[in-house]
């Protein structure tokens, strides 16, 4: 009961949001917010650390860019073909990531994210270095103008909702149950009969596909697709955002995502702008000393240790 009054004051804040904080700025933490649980459903929930998350962030926006300038499709079919592609990308690449294990895992997963950026780079569609600029947000089933920044507000909240509910109905699910006891003790899942590969080969999808959702959405808010979307600098922040909110929480990336993108956000335009990735880098090592389980998860283990579970 407290769980569906929480799920119910994060909805009533999220839909009056944009009376108090600028939309745009709302709407890049909605989008990051969903890598971060993307991600966060891999390394919090199957302990699979990815480098290369960022491939399926790009691939995502850069399709939708594409057909949304190219071919005049509406906005919600230019975002579905993201998210499949996004997909298709991440069955590829998880198909050859999950036969590894710890480190070696994640190298692998950055040694492919590194040919997916070189591939956007070079490849003539995505305009190299200056990316895809003046993407149209286009009209919602032909209907609604997003380029009116309350609509498109209310758009990416439908499309965050809707990510958020699939990978709390994983997580939460038989499927979910075998992937938290492949984290915990992999030899022992194998010994019950599972086919522990499949498993993270499926997970490592479900997340690919919601990380390229996440893509395609900050594609046609910010009506641009760049090679930021898909370098490595991109896997490592949302690394940040996971561990920062509380790996392996429901809310913990939903936090931490908005933490990053608010202290990018207000510091980047000031003195302090020279200085960001500095700072990011201290709250990393502050987070990682002190705070193990993250700000969510510190905060379940005072409620746990005060109240009970």
């Amino acid at each position: 009961m407290k769980i569906n009054k929480l799920y119910l004051a994060l909805f009533i804040f999220a839909l009056i949001a944009p009376a108090a904080l600028y939309p745009v700025f709302l709407m890049k933490v909605l989008c990051f917010a969903l890598f971060a649980c993307a991600f966060n459903l891999l390394l919090g929930f199957v302990g699979l650390l990815s480098f290369g998350h960022a491939a399926f962030l790009g691939t995502g926006g850069y399709v939708t860019g594409y057909l949304m300038m190219h071919t005049g499709v509406t906005p919600e079919i230019g975002i579905i073909c993201g998210t499949i592609c996004a997909g298709l990308l991440g069955a590829f690449y998880g198909k050859l990531a999950v036969k590894r294990e710890g480190i070696y895992f994640a190298m692998v997963t950055l040694a492919l994210s590194q040919l997916a950026f070189f591939f956007y780079l070079q490849a003539p569609f995505t305009g190299g270095e200056d990316g895809m600029q003046g993407v149209p947000r286009g009209h919602l089933f032909g209907l609604i103008d997003l380029s009116d920044n309350m609509s498109m507000y209310y758009f990416v909240l439908a499309i965050f909702i809707f990510g958020f509910w699939m990978i709390h109905r994983t997580i939460h699910s038989p499927f979910g149950q075998v992937l938290k006891a492949i984290r915990e003790n992999e030899p022992r899942a194998i010994s019950l009969g599972y086919n522990v590969n499949d498993y993270k080969w499926v997970a490592f999808i479900i997340s690919s596909a919601l990380a390229g959702l996440a893509g395609s959405t900050k594609t046609l808010v910010f009506q641009l697709a760049s090679l930021t979307d898909v370098h490595w600098h991109m896997s490592g922040e949302v690394v940040l955002m996971t561990l920062l909110g509380g790996m392996g929480t429901i809310f913990g990336p939903l936090l931490g995502a908005g933490a990053v993108v608010a202290i990018q956000n207000y510091l980047s335009g000031g003195e302090m702008g020279n200085y960001v990735s500095i700072i990011m880098g201290v709250i990393f090592v502050v987070c990682v000393l002190a705070f193990r389980n993250g700000i969510v998860g510190e905060i379940n283990k005072v409620i746990k240790r005060n109240f009970g579970s």
